[in-house]
């Protein structure tokens, strides 16, 4: 089965590309899902990014807040690969599980870090969403409670525009309307059908 990697920064319609290819009928990994399952209560992440963090993550209800752990790993490289090293295992072998199960011909592995985590071998082709950044900018900030400074923070954190290019061997353009995005996922459906049958 082929396995394609879905990857574009933050805003750029990962999440609508990957459910216009599953209105196609095929299979989606998605890796932000796998690791928010991974933090819940009573999973083996949940208690090792408490003992690595502290209590002050948890809220109320006993759940990790994402948010409060974002903000302790964002700007503090140490962190942020502790927290990677708890969970970036984990998410690749369920991933790979997951990936085992499937009958198709292909299959869309949605993981916004897979050139930075170095993740590439997961998957035989790479696809790219990308977007100007100025589109980037608004997306973000029209979707959640973000000033335009922190949208920009995000963005510049990530990996840089071209070297996400440079590593893709489809490019999705986002930049117009849902029409275009659908005609752009329709033609590399075919194309990865064909693929997957050679």
């Amino acid at each position: 089965m082929l396995r394609i990697g879905l990857t574009g920064g933050i805003g750029s319609g990962k999440t609508t590309v990957a459910d216009m290819f599953a209105g196609h009928g095929v299979p989606v990994i998605d890796a932000d899902e796998i690791a928010r399952a991974l933090v819940t209560p009573y999973q083996p992440a949940y208690d090792e990014i408490i003992e690595a963090f502290g209590r002050a993550i948890v809220d109320d209800d006993g759940n990790i807040d994402r948010d409060k752990l974002r903000q302790l790993v964002f700007d503090n490289t140490q962190r942020r690969q502790e927290l990677e090293a708890i969970l970036h295992p984990r998410v690749r072998t369920e991933i790979h599980h997951r990936s085992l199960e499937l009958d198709a011909p292909y299959c869309v592995i949605v993981i916004p870090l897979l050139i930075e985590a170095d993740q590439l071998d997961l998957v035989e082709r790479v696809l790219v969403v990308d977007l100007d950044e100025e589109k980037q900018v608004q997306r973000v900030g029209a979707r959640s409670r973000l000033s335009e400074a922190e949208v920009r923070k995000i963005i510049a954190a990530q990996i840089e525009r071209s070297e996400r290019l440079r590593h893709a061997d489809d490019v999705i353009e986002n930049n117009a309307d849902l029409a275009s995005l659908e005609a752009q996922v329709e033609k590399l459906h075919r194309r990865y059908l064909t693929l997957a049958r050679e």
